[in-house]
């Protein structure tokens, strides 16, 4: 079980008086991927014209760009909503950066009404995610919202 009030309190430390999201996504990724178990990858997608662009990430090689509204990151973008998927496989229009993955979430950072990127966490583990998993990455991406000037 993670603690995700200790994580969030470690990321609030870490990005509390820094405001370029480069380093804060960062140390944020590298926090979240040592701190869950079962990940294969934790990082992050910044909107770039209309689609994302490959930011900070820890784990295997990733998509480079991935267009608005493909796969379960452009979908959570072009919904503006958290998409938490069991089985990666059965997800239409799934991209497949490493085969090795299963489950997947992924939740968009607002900057107020408008989408400057994704949290997007991979596990090799079918079914990973609860909705544990969201609320507390949802805080965590609430402080990542707060403490970043997203230009």
């Amino acid at each position: 079980m993670t603690n995700y009030d200790l994580l969030k309190e470690q990321l609030q430390a870490l990005t509390g008086s820094e405001r370029h999201p480069i380093p804060n996504l960062a140390n944020a990724s590298a926090l979240i991927y040592h701190a869950l178990p079962d990940l294969n990858w934790a990082g992050f997608y910044l909107m770039d014209n209309e689609e994302l662009l490959l930011g900070p990430f820890q784990g295997k090689t990733a998509c480079i760009r991935i267009p608005k509204g493909r796969g379960v990151c452009g979908t959570a973008v072009l919904e503006e909503r958290i998409l938490r998927v069991d089985d990666v496989h059965t997800f239409e229009g799934h991209i497949a950066c490493d085969s090795a993955s299963r489950s997947e979430i992924v939740l968009p950072i607002f900057d107020g009404e408008r989408v400057v990127g994704v949290l997007d966490i991979d596990s090799p583990k079918k079914g990973r995610f609860s909705k544990e998993d969201e609320e507390g990455l949802s805080e965590l991406v609430k402080v990542l919202e707060k403490n970043c000037i997203w230009t």
